[in-house]
């Protein structure tokens, strides 16, 4: 049994929760909220015991074994770090971090206090992706790597209309890259490892985000093209491109599907 806390009552938290749950050994004990009012009415939702409003009193507490953190990106490094200080477990949503400074601080603490350290980013390790692994290897030496996520955000409208929400807020270290772009970037190390060289350049909204963006990496023998966006949609089907046999064909919403020439590969909720 893992006794399992929540920090954040948002609509990803929910589906945690409800994913979570179908595993025997996942326990949900407490839940942090910065207002009582929320964490009280989460927990009596969700059926939580033990609910915080203190995040201190939280980690130093003994009801958990693990949290899951769904907080905004700007304070996973803040809260992650304070939960493993006190021998916490951590799973973290994606982005993990809001730099490389911060991971690092992160990544130390796991260390120092022998504990679970890791991004709730599932997409590079589901059945789907192992086989998109196995197929590139089958069409020759690979040339081009092309993904594209773009998602016009329900969240835009209002931004346009001068309200800013977390999501088009950098105070939180949000944008385009963070939410999007990652998808893209993820499964590309993932097959091919560490770019020669990164070339990258961005539309910056009003409020300092991004809007949209585009990478360029290049590879030995080949290179990567990435392009993200919250501000415009795109059916933009990804591929990756071999020398020797057609394409793969990638579905541009590439955390929920993949599919191949060779038939669709089903995806996995």
């Amino acid at each position: 049994m893992i006794r399992f806390a929540v920090i954040g009552t948002n609509w990803i938290t929910e589906q945690f929760i409800d994913a979570a749950r179908e595993a025997e050994e996942f326990v949900l004990t407490a839940v942090y909220s910065r207002t009582e009012e929320k964490a009280r009415e989460f927990a009596e939702k969700h059926g939580i015991p033990n609910l915080f409003t203190d995040l201190e009193e939280m980690a130093r507490s003994d009801v958990f074994d693990a949290v899951y953190i769904a907080s905004p990106n700007s304070l996973h490094a803040k809260q992650a770090i304070l939960c493993m200080n006190h021998g916490k477990h951590v799973l973290c949503e994606k982005p993990m971090a809001s730099n490389v400074r911060e991971v690092q601080a992160m990544i130390e603490a796991a260390q120092a206090n022998r504990v679970v350290l890791m991004e709730a980013l599932k997409s590079t390790l589901l059945p789907n992706f192992r086989a998109v692994q196995e197929r590139a290897a089958g069409i020759g030496p690979v040339r081009r790597y092309f993904a594209s996520y773009c998602q016009y955000s329900s969240r835009y409208d209002a931004y346009k209309q001068g309200t800013v929400l977390n999501a088009f807020n950098p105070a939180f270290s949000n944008g385009a890259l963070m939410d999007l772009g990652v998808y893209c970037i993820y499964p590309l190390v993932v097959l091919f490892g560490k770019p020669e060289r990164v070339q990258a350049d961005a539309v910056l909204l009003e409020s300092g985000v991004d809007g949209e963006g585009s990478i360029l990496l290049k590879y030995k023998g080949m290179d990567a093209v990435i392009m993200y966006s919250k501000i415009t949609h795109s059916f933009v089907p990804s591929e990756i491109q071999g020398r020797t046999a057609p394409s793969l064909s990638i579905k541009s919403t590439m955390p929920r599907r993949w599919s191949s020439d060779a038939g669709t590969v089903p995806p996995t909720t």
